[in-house]
């Protein structure tokens, strides 16, 4: 019989980690998330989201058997920001069981109540500025860096609970060899013309990469701040996720617009680390997955756009078009094959038209639910 309790101890929390590798562990496309990094994440006092929010976690046995879990999030940032009353759910996961989905939401949905939220949205892992999403559509290959994965049958038990579509976010691929690289011959002529504007394009500089976070994070914050769910991260929010990305990064795929002393957009690809992560049993670094990761990196054949940003004022200029080219330009003569942008707003029709053009390929829909409460 289903029953489902708090997380309370570090017992029951390296359960809550664990649940996915024994939910997918037949499935080839699943990619096991690193556990160190997990349980930091979901710790208050390690990762900084908890110094201005709350989560809650549960998880549904059978017997002594886990078979779902979720987390309940109250992010208090979001809601000030917003001017909403949102409580969101994530990190789930879960048997094909509608019971076991309705008493998971059922939980979360009045964990969330009771901190004042009247809507639940989800599935958002700790809050849009991380992994978020269910994935719809493009089952058949494993998720790029820092992008979900579930199973099928998600989608018609959250529907079935009454959750409905909020929005969709979208991942296109880009293959090098099959781009159209119209925007890569002309990236010297569009550079040109920007610098007779006053705008440079170059790459981040990692000798002087603190002072390169600080002004990435005011593009990141002023460019995304009109966008459906955005809340502008904190300095120890950015911070600590510059600081992994750091670890991996490539600089001829991060690249900042400057007009002055002034950053004015950038554009973030980094390594698709997963294909490194498929290979790490239970996302353990011990004894062997260390190795994995540190000799893999070189061997990456793909790579993941994850932020391109331009502040208002600076848009229709043509940066983002020399920010992509360049990109693609910066692979020639490397293992980069392709790679994926994502995610896009459905609804972002300027920059989903810009991958289009350069024969980027809609292959995989990830939607965000919600529901009154």
């Amino acid at each position: 019989m289903t029953r489902i309790a708090p997380v309370s101890t570090p017992k029951e929390l390296g359960k809550f980690i664990d649940f996915p590798h024994d939910l997918y562990q037949h499935d080839p496309n699943y990619v096991p998330e690193l556990f160190i990094a997990q349980k930091d994440m979901l710790t208050p006092g390690k990762h900084p989201f908890h110094e201005h929010s709350e989560v809650k976690l549960f998880l549904s046995y059978d017997g002594d058997k886990v078979n779902g879990r979720i987390a309940a999030i109250y992010n208090t940032n979001h809601n000030a920001f917003t001017n909403r009353k949102d409580g969101f759910f994530g990190f789930f996961d879960t048997v094909n069981d509608q019971k076991v989905v309705d008493g998971l939401l059922k939980e979360a949905t009045a964990w969330v109540k009771q901190k004042g939220a009247d809507t639940l949205v989800g599935p958002v892992n700790l809050s849009t500025n991380e992994t978020c999403g269910l994935l719809i559509e493009g089952y058949d290959r494993p998720p790029m860096a820092m992008m979900p994965y579930n199973a099928p049958y998600y989608l018609p038990l959250l529907e079935k609970a009454g959750l409905t579509k909020k929005t969709d976010l979208l991942a296109y691929e880009i293959n090098v060899a099959d781009s159209n690289d119209k925007s890569v011959r002309m990236i010297d002529a569009l550079e040109e013309r920007l610098k007779r504007s006053g705008i440079t394009i170059r790459q981040v500089n990692l000798k002087d990469f603190k002072n390169e976070v600080v002004k990435i994070r005011e593009v990141y914050n002023k460019a995304w701040d009109k966008n459906l769910g955005f809340v502008p991260t904190t300095e120890a929010e950015f911070d600590y996720l510059a600081k992994d990305l750091k670890m991996i990064l490539d600089p001829k795929f991060c690249l900042v617009a400057e007009k002055g002393d002034e950053l004015v957009g950038f554009i973030l690809g980094i390594p698709d680390i997963n294909q490194i992560l498929i290979k790490i049993k239970r996302g353990r670094l011990l004894p062997t997955g260390i190795f994995k990761l540190l000799f893999g990196k070189k061997n990456i054949t793909r790579i993941r756009v994850l932020t391109l940003g331009v502040i208002d004022g600076y848009r229709k200029m043509g940066i983002e078009a020399c920010l992509y080219g360049r990109i693609i330009k910066n692979t020639y003569g490397t293992k980069v094959t392709g790679g994926e942008c994502s995610w896009m707003l459905e609804e972002n029709y300027l920059m989903n038209h810009a991958i289009e053009q350069i024969n980027g390929k809609l292959y995989k829909r990830y939607r965000l639910f919600e529901k009154p409460i």
